[in-house]
């Protein structure tokens, strides 16, 4: 079992070690590429068309001058390009939740999506900050992904991922919540300001929002929390309205 594992942390990332070391007890075949810095709400953007730099920074560890997504698509088409592909792709663990609108910013889910655009499962992990570390954690969260790729005719279909949540404690039980709303990006500070130019910051932090059943709300409470997302996320407009649209053009 060939198991890729990349993160937006950057390749000197805790959550990224212990997430090899979780991986570790699956598989003996575990490569990563990861960012060579923080990338931050990259989501699942590429670099196209510009030189990339990859460097070997041990056995099997690669590090990438790119986004998080990228760090897929190098693997795919460069590492693996005469090998054999990988069986799983994991991402994170990403230093704090990603909840809500992180479902479109994040560039720990950023590559989990990137994965299913290759056919390959993908399991993206996030974790509250600065949680309570045990010494089992590690081997609790190898135990939840042998789980999952177990039972993987069942959630792995085409164009979807997980994304999971871990809380503050482990081991901890599992919770489908529905997708809250706590905005990032949501005020701009001025760091100077002369005649035409302006420069502003997006300053981190947020809310915290939370709304009765949602992932916030699941993972205060101490539990793990489990989506399943997709990249399609198409809702069909009624024929009616494209019938309108045309009457009126024509009219």
């Amino acid at each position: 079992m060939r198991i890729l594992i990349c993160n937006d942390d950057g390749i000197e990332a805790p959550g990224l070690a212990r997430l090899v070391t979780a991986a570790n007890g699956l598989s003996d075949d575990v490569w990563v590429v990861a960012p060579d810095g923080k990338r931050t709400a990259a989501g699942s953007s590429l670099t196209i068309a510009k030189p990339l730099t990859m460097r070997r920074t041990r056995p099997g560890w690669y590090s990438c001058s790119g986004t998080p997504a990228d760090c897929v698509v190098s693997a795919m088409t460069w590492l693996f390009a005469d090998a054999k592909t990988p069986d799983l792709v994991l991402s994170g663990v990403n230093d704090g939740r990603n909840v809500a609108e992180d479902l479109a910013y994040s560039g720990t889910l950023g590559i989990a999506r990137e994965a299913t655009f290759w056919g390959v499962p993908a399991i993206g992990f996030s974790r509250v900050k600065n949680p309570d570390f045990a010494d089992a954690d590690d081997q609790w969260l190898g135990a939840l992904i042998a789980s999952l790729w177990q039972s993987r005719a069942d959630w792995a279909t085409e164009g979807h991922w997980l994304s999971i949540n871990l809380p503050a404690s482990l081991p901890a039980e599992l919770r489908q919540p529905r997708i809250g709303r706590d905005k990032i990006g949501r005020k701009a500070e001025i760091v100077e300001s002369d005649g035409e130019r302006t420069v502003i910051t997006v300053p981190r932090g947020r809310d915290h929002a939370s709304q009765p059943g949602d992932e916030n709300g699941a993972i205060d409470a101490g539990f793990v929390s489990i989506n399943r997302l997709n990249w399609f996320g198409e809702t069909r407009l009624d024929d009616r309205f494209l019938d309108r649209i045309l009457r009126q053009r024509q009219s």
